[in-house]
């Protein structure tokens, strides 16, 4: 899998929206970016209540207002209780009581998930299903976790945030194992993007290639998926996994499908990149388009004659997904 950016708010684009990256800014920094057809609005439809849980403060990078105009209920961090933040959603702010360990960046991964295992609990005794999208923040610079979690000193470097990550996710697994809504709640454990995108190419594919699990599929066999993939495909795979039928605008496809035909979406701000198979076409500011061969094996990209239908399809994409937006066909019961 390949995420479509080098940001957090790129990441929940495609994780949400399931489109290519429009040029400039994420979808979730613009305006007129409420009421769209989300995974959110999928899973409401489907008798879901949906939340957004973040580690700070989810006024930064315009999260809350996102989530918030999309249906989403709002907890997080607040630490800026006097944000004039103008969106209709519910915000719950996260407890002192229930933190053991801040830094500037919010809240460590463990206590997130605590707070996520007791909102499920609440939620459970309600009936009805919920689907939480849940957005760590522990993995980031400066890089502190707690003390006597793992044997990497806090603050040393992204190896022990890496492994505090890891160890934390499985904390939480093992936590909820006995809750009596586990066995029928499925896990997806994502990254948003990579730790850097810089490399030696001006869009260099190998940093965009992420993780993805899907965890506690009922009845189902363990599946390695090696196809290429998008990190826009990922609710549409699950939502076949599940047998579920829906009508949306989503660009992602189920990866699992015999017709499915490898491809990436992934851009800068200013970049577009798409790769059928090993076919690379980048598309620049004034209309500039260069075509390359990519090599796996060595990171290479090789100029090449393009193959215009790839080219075309390229183009269709990313232009038709950019129209869409500014035209309100990514509103719900828009086509």
């Amino acid at each position: 899998m390949y995420s479509t950016g080098t940001r957090t708010v790129r990441g929940m684009e495609a994780l949400s929206l399931a489109i290519p990256p429009t040029p400039g800014n994420s979808i979730v920094r613009r305006k007129n970016n409420d009421h769209l057809t989300t995974i959110g609005s999928i899973f409401s439809h489907q008798g879901y209540d949906t939340s957004f849980f973040y580690g700070g403060d989810g006024y930064f990078d315009n999260m809350n207002k996102y989530f918030g105009d999309n249906g989403y209920a709002i907890i997080d961090r607040n630490r800026n209780a006097f944000a004039k933040e103008n969106y209709h959603a519910p915000r719950t702010s996260i407890e002192d009581r229930n933190v053991t360990f801040e830094n500037a960046w919010g809240i460590c991964d463990e206590d997130l998930y605590n707070e996520v295992i007791r909102k499920s609990d609440e939620q459970y005794k309600t009936g009805k299903p919920f689907y939480d999208f849940v957005m760590t923040t522990s993995n980031h610079r400066p890089f502190t976790y707690p003390d006597g979690k793992i044997d990497i000193p806090s603050g040393s470097g992204r190896e022990g945030a890496v492994k505090y990550t890891d160890y934390a996710i499985g904390a939480f697994l093992k936590k909820i194992k006995n809750k009596p809504w586990y066995k029928n709640t499925v896990i997806v454990i994502v990254a948003d993007h990579c730790a850097s995108s810089a490399g030696k190419n001006e869009i260099d594919i190998s940093k965009y290639h992420i993780p993805a699990l899907i965890v506690n599929l009922q009845d189902r066999q363990s599946l390695k998926i090696n196809k290429m993939c998008s990190q826009i495909d990922l609710y549409p795979t699950l939502f076949n996994l599940l047998g579920w039928n829906y009508t949306s605008n989503l660009y992602g496809k189920n990866v699992l499908s015999d017709s499915y035909i490898p491809r990436i979406f992934v851009g800068t701000y200013q970049k577009l990149a798409y790769m059928e198979n090993d076919n690379l076409v980048i598309l620049s500011p004034q209309q500039k388009v260069e075509t390359f061969k990519y090599v796996q094996e060595k990171n290479e990209q090789i100029a090449v004659v393009p193959k215009q239908e790839i080219v075309g399809r390229a183009i269709a994409n990313y232009q038709t997904a950019y129209y869409l937006y500014k035209n309100n066909g990514l509103k719900q019961n828009q086509k």
